[in-house]
């Protein structure tokens, strides 16, 4: 990979993240990009989630590991997913291809990773008859959801200190005006500042054990 504006670096649990140079910031934990994906967005938010049919928002396709997690869960599970992806910077073939997630996770898939990618944006794509996928060139800032509800929330967006516009209370308060009744949103982040945003958008929040390297994060979930 040739691109100065972001490295490839492997992980502690042997899965790639990226790094921004500019921003002196990982796209995931260093201590495991896919540990971290697994314990916030599966385990604390997928596997929380009742119905058959669920629609899930991500703030940050990035490198697709999200997605591609979900739709391998989703398979396991026998549940049908609705994936809308919010991503303002979309990563190039050049970088992607270069992960290595399909080769650690689910060799037999690995096909999928790279279709996720390959999809058209802003249209609906059937991966599989289980999992359809949405990506938005978009910015949350100014994304107006419409009519558009969920069931599940990634929030995976950059640390607050590194993207704070990201994390404000209105964004909270709009995600919350689109989060169904008892749906949840789950991130990474566990900063009070966050937390106490959720709580005055409408979400009851706890606070749960970490992913490997960190002592929290959070969950949030639609009064």
């Amino acid at each position: 990979m040739n691109n100065p504006n972001i490295i490839l670096e492997e992980t502690k649990d042997g899965s790639h993240t990226l790094f921004v140079p500019a921003m002196n910031e990982h796209y995931h934990s260093v201590n495991g990009a896919l540990q971290e994906s697994m314990h916030v967005f599966i385990d604390a938010g997928l596997r929380k989630v009742e119905a058959k049919k669920i629609c899930v928002l991500e703030i940050g396709f990035g490198t697709g590991l999200n997605a591609f997690i979900t739709l391998l869960e989703g398979d396991k599970l026998q549940k049908e997913i609705h994936f809308t992806s919010l991503e303002l910077y979309p990563l190039p073939e050049d970088i992607y291809s270069k992960l290595n997630y399909g080769e650690i996770i689910a060799p037999e898939k690995a096909g999928l990773f790279t279709k996720l990618h390959q999809a058209e944006w802003e249209k609906s794509c059937e991966i599989t008859p289980l999992f359809h996928l949405q990506k938005k060139k978009a910015d949350l800032c100014q994304y107006d959801f419409g009519d558009e509800m969920y069931d599940l929330i990634y929030f995976d967006a950059f640390a607050p200190d590194k993207q704070p516009e990201m994390w404000q209370p209105e964004l909270f308060q709009k995600l919350s005006d689109h989060t169904n009744p008892g749906g949840i949103l789950t991130t990474y982040c566990a900063k009070g500042v966050v937390r106490r945003a959720m709580q005055a958008a409408g979400y009851t929040v706890e606070r749960l054990q970490g992913p490997p390297g960190k002592r929290e994060m959070l969950r949030a979930t639609k009064i």
